[in-house]
């Protein structure tokens, strides 16, 4: 295989997967997917706060969540960072905001007063961040902001166990009519990126390559991806 094409692997690996709530692997936070599935609906009220460390999905389940409602009602989207003095949504909006402990103190007055604004707006409101909402870093003046997160419902997001990441591989590869043998999967456990997306785009990516060079999809072939992934970081 030509260098040009395993560069085509590698930007492979890192793409990111378009996030809906079909394709992302439960585990055991099936209720947490339900109440979301719930707040996606177009008469949803609910408010609802998810954390959970880097990595564990949140960004990916905030982004599905989004999609799926989309369809239905109005979506203002965005990163708490990037939140201003006002939060001007219309009527009957979902609103989501992703990593709250990077609030300002100026975003959490508007935040605040979106809370307030929620139940004659008939908004629904998705926020996410790291911690729990009695540990998120919120200005002392705000501890009414802290209530109204800790009046949402609440979630944490679960992580994978290997057992559940190694069948959501596998489910993957048959999807594909792959044969992935269990030596490369533990393998991609021990030595790959962790969170599950990465896993699976490489897992395509090895199919690729067998695809391409007309070699078996074998642990030595992985590791020649993965190995050249890491010399051209």
């Amino acid at each position: 295989m030509s260098s040009s094409n395993y560069r085509q692997l590698l930007l492979d690996i890192h793409r990111p997967q378009t996030p809906t709530l079909d394709n992302f692997v439960a585990g055991s936070n099936l209720e947490l997917m339900q109440g979301l599935r719930a707040l996606a609906a177009p008469t949803s009220t609910e408010t609802l706060y998810l954390w959970g460390p880097a990595g564990c999905g949140k960004t990916h389940l905030l982004r599905a969540v989004a999609t799926a409602a989309a369809e239905k009602r109005p979506v203002y989207i965005t990163q708490a960072a990037t939140v201003g003095e006002r939060l001007d949504v219309p009527p009957g909006t979902l609103l989501i905001v992703d990593d709250l402990e990077q609030l300002s103190a100026e975003a959490q007055v508007a935040l605040f007063r979106a809370f307030i604004a929620a139940r004659p707006d008939r908004l629904a409101l998705l926020l996410s961040g790291t911690t729990p909402p009695l540990e998120l870093a919120l200005s002392k003046e705000r501890e009414d902001l802290r209530t109204r997160v800790g009046q949402c419902l609440i979630y944490e997001i679960k992580p994978l166990t290997d057992e559940e990441k190694a069948a959501a591989l596998q489910q993957h590869a048959d999807g594909k009519g792959m044969k992935l043998d269990d030596t490369i999967v533990q393998y991609l456990l021990r030595h790959g990126r962790r969170d599950l997306p990465s896993l699976l785009a490489t897992v395509d990516a090895l199919d690729q390559a067998s695809l391409e060079l007309k070699r078996p999809a074998t642990l030595p072939l992985l590791r020649e991806i993965m190995q050249l992934n890491v010399e051209t970081q």
